[in-house]
C-alpha cells in the first residue's frame, strides 16, 4: 500500500461525520445501513492505526464509532427474530470490543497525570457492563485485573461506581435494586448495552414471585406492574411468554395465580418492553 492510499485526518473526520448521520435515514431498514457504516467505520480505524495518529481528534473519533456500535446494538435488538440477526449482532459486538480497546489505548497514551477525558469514565464503564449475562472476559482477562489498572479518577466516578453496583446487583439476584437502579442512574448508551438482560431479571422476579407466592392469594398484576417497571398490558404479555395463565375477577382486576408449573424462560427473544421511570433520556 501507497502512503497515497491513506487517507489525511481531515478526510477520516469528514467521512465519518457523513457515515453517522446516515443512521437517521428512513429509506432503508436499519440492517442495511448498518452494514454500509459498519464496513466502512472499519476501514477508517485501519486508516487511523497505520498513521499511528493519537491526538484529540482521533479520540473524538474513536468515541463516536464506539457510540455507533452501542447504538447499533439497541437497534439490531428489534430485528432479532431476522435469521441473520446472530452473526450481525456479534460482528457488531466484536468491533464495539476493538474499538474499546483501542480507545482505552488512546487514552493512556494522551493522559496527563493529574486529569481525565470528559468522556472516559462513561466509556470505561461500557467494559463492566459488557460483563452482564455471562462470566465472559469481553477484553480477554478477567474484570478485577481489568480494574486493577483502571486509574483512579475513573474508578470512583459515578459512571463506574453505578456499572459496577449494577453488575454486583445483577450477579445477586436482586431484580428490585437492579431494575430501580437502571432506571435512575443509567446514561442512554449504559441502557443500551444493559437493555438486552432486562426481561432477563424480570423473568427472575417472575419466577420468584410465582414459586413463592401463596397459592390463595392470585398476585394483582398492577402490583407487578411496579414490580417489574412495565405497563401492566405488557406484564400480561410477559406473564404469557413466560408460559403462566392470569385471570380477571368480576370487577375487572387481573391477577396472576401463583403455584403454577408450566413457568419457563422463553426460548425466543422478549420484545422490547419499555423500562418504566426511564425518562431522563
Amino acid at each position: 500500500m501507497q502512503a497515497s492510499d491513506v487517507r489525511p485526518l481531515p478526510v477520516l473526520e469528514e467521512t465519518l461525520n457523513y457515515l453517522l448521520n446516515l443512521l437517521d435515514a428512513t429509506e432503508h431498514p436499519f440492517e442495511v445501513v448498518h452494514d454500509f457504516v459498519f464496513d466502512r467505520t472499519r476501514s477508517i480505524r485501519q486508516d487511523l492505526s497505520m498513521q499511528n495518529i493519537i491526538n484529540d481528534q482521533t479520540i473524538h473519533m474513536f468515541e463516536e464509532m464506539v457510540k455507533f456500535h452501542i447504538i447499533s446494538h439497541h437497534k439490531l435488538h428489534s430485528c432479532s427474530s431476522k435469521p441473520s440477526f446472530s452473526s450481525v449482532h456479534y460482528l457488531n459486538m466484536e468491533q464495539l470490543k476493538k474499538c474499546l480497546i483501542s480507545l482505552y489505548a488512546l487514552y493512556k497514551e494522551n493522559r496527563n497525570s493529574n486529569s481525565i477525558y470528559k468522556n472516559e469514565p462513561e466509556f470505561y464503564s461500557f467494559h463492566v457492563l459488557l460483563h452482564l449475562g455471562s462470566n465472559n472476559q469481553p477484553l480477554g482477562e478477567s474484570l478485577s485485573l481489568w480494574l486493577g489498572r483502571v486509574p483512579s479518577l475513573i474508578l470512583k466516578s459515578k459512571e463506574m461506581c453505578f456499572a459496577r453496583r449494577l453488575l454486583r446487583l445483577f450477579r445477586m439476584g436482586n431484580y428490585k435494586r437492579f431494575l430501580c437502579t437502571t432506571a435512575t442512574e443509567a446514561s442512554y448508551l449504559q441502557y443500551y448495552i444493559i437493555e438486552p438482560y432486562i426481561n432477563e431479571v424480570r423473568a427472575l422476579a417472575l419466577s420468584c414471585v410465582n414459586y413463592c407466592g401463596y397459592k390463595l392469594h392470585p398476585y394483582p398484576i398492577a402490583h407487578l406492574s411496579k414490580l417489574l417497571m412495565m405497563k401492566e398490558l405488557d406484564v400480561e404479555s410477559f406473564c404469557n411468554a413466560c408460559g403462566l395463565e392470569t385471570s380477571t375477577d368480576e370487577r375487572g382486576n387481573k391477577f396472576l395465580s401463583t403455584k403454577q408449573t408450566n413457568f419457563h424462560y422463553p426460548k425466543e427473544v422478549f420484545p422490547s418492553y419499555c423500562l418504566l421511570g426511564l425518562e431522563h433520556f
